[in-house]
């Protein structure tokens, strides 16, 4: 009996000083010695057994987001060290089989020490965002995200299950700290759960231009396919779901996108007329040998573009530049077809072959007149102004000089010596 009462003796005793450590830690934050109650705290949670006292871990949780707040014993890293005790202390407390009687101490606190880890990182995350430190910034909104994320898991969100404006801020500010694929990350949490607001649409394309800038297509149509989902009027997406077929997809794809892209935007001259750009460069080579089987079809149909995109919008001088080069380009194949149509040797041209050339002397003549046309609207729109970009004198010279090569050819010497002029002033001129 009587080394049992010892022993039980000693077991009460060691209980006693179990709590008295603990209190006296507590007693030591409640007077605001923060560095004498931290040091006491993590005494007590060196020991081994005491690893396992819910408590302790709740102690240290309180102590050091007191550091973390306070300007004279603030302790680098001491909010993260306070959440990281939390998460152990839900972790010992979740062992209690009892639901009831799980997170006592947070409940009577009314959760005050997850309120203000997430407070303190949100405060120290804008103060940095609004001074320009944004990699300061991305770690707090992410330690504040990492306190929502364990809130979330613990059902204590009111079933809200993404902290929007934190995680969006966590992506601004990782992008302005030259961090794509982190802000991705972040952008992607946001596009993923379909957010909707004002200016949120730029995450979904910044989201889809990130991703085929890496030549990641199946990541890019992913989030195409959400933004148009979520912002099916914006005409951004049929634009860029065209720009990414004329970079990967394949011509028959393209040319179907922008079928589809003409018939939804009939008023927009630049579709019809960028249209016209791919078709007549898939049809076009110098080199008549290297053209494709369709080659005509293909051209006719790029025509066909142009006009509905000068009937859309007359004054737009690209639509006319191509259409006019067009033109010229099948007059000179028209030309070189009618100079292989000769006699056999020490023979005549016989009647039908006469007959061919004098039709294709003509046909090569109506389409210089209709290039002529297209460039002297192109002179129309642009040499009028007095201030020219560098792509438009450049336009205007190509149209000049298309011009003065026509008339040269025609020998209609007054009419090309007008447009050598007009072409030698243009920088001058505009």
């Amino acid at each position: 009996m009587k080394s049992l009462f010892f022993s039980l003796m000693f077991v009460v005793t060691g209980f006693g000083l179990f709590a008295q450590k603990i209190d006296k830690a507590k007693d030591l934050l409640a007077k605001q010695k923060l560095a004498d109650a931290k040091n006491e705290i993590n005494n007590f949670l060196t020991v081994e057994k005491n690893q396992k006292n819910a408590e302790g871990w709740y102690v240290k949780t309180k102590i050091y987001n007191a550091l973390s707040m306070d300007s004279v014993n603030k302790t680098p890293g001491a909010r993260d060290s306070a959440l990281t005790s939390l998460k152990k202390y839900v972790e010992l407390e979740n062992q209690i089989k009892d639901s009831a009687k799980r997170y006592v101490l947070l409940t009577l606190d009314n959760r005050k020490p997850l309120t203000d880890l997430y407070a303190g990182y949100s405060k120290d995350a804008a103060s940095y965002y609004n001074s320009g430190n944004f990699v300061d910034a991305f770690t707090d909104f992410k330690g504040s995200l990492d306190v929502f994320d364990f809130m979330n898991k613990q059902g204590w969100t009111n079933n809200i299950s993404l902290d929007t404006i934190s995680v969006l801020y966590a992506g601004i500010s990782a992008e302005k700290a030259s961090k794509p694929d982190t802000a991705a990350v972040y952008y992607g949490m946001i596009a993923e759960s379909k957010a909707k607001g004002q200016g949120y649409e730029t995450i979904y394309k910044w989201l889809a231009d990130h991703y085929k800038q890496k030549n990641d297509i199946a990541m890019s149509n992913k989030y195409t396919t959400l933004g148009k989902e979520v912002y099916p009027d914006d005409p951004f997406w049929l634009g860029f779901e065209v720009n990414m077929l004329s970079e990967q997809g394949t011509k028959e794809e393209l040319f179907a996108k922008y079928d589809e892209v003409t018939k939804v935007n009939p008023t927009n001259h630049l579709y019809f007329f960028n249209y016209a750009v791919e078709l007549y460069k898939t049809a076009y080579n110098e080199d008549s040998t290297k053209r494709p089987p369709n080659s005509d079809e293909l051209i006719q149909k790029s025509i066909d573009q142009l006009t509905k995109s000068i009937a859309i919008d007359a004054t737009y001088p690209n639509s006319h530049m191509l259409l006019g080069q067009i033109y010229y380009n099948q007059s000179v194949d028209i030309i070189a077809k009618n100079k292989k149509i000769r006699p056999t040797q020490g023979a005549k041209l016989k009647p039908d072959q006469l007959k061919a050339k004098e039709d294709l002397r003509a046909l090569s003549a109506k389409k210089f007149d209709d290039a002529i046309a297209e460039f002297e609207k192109v002179d129309s729109e642009l040499g009028s102004k007095s201030k020219l970009k560098m792509e438009e004198k450049q336009f205007l010279k190509d149209a000049y000089d298309l011009l003065i090569n026509i008339y040269e050819q025609r020998g209609t010497t007054d009419k090309a010596s007008i447009y050598t002029e007009k072409f030698n002033n243009v920088d001058k001129t505009h």
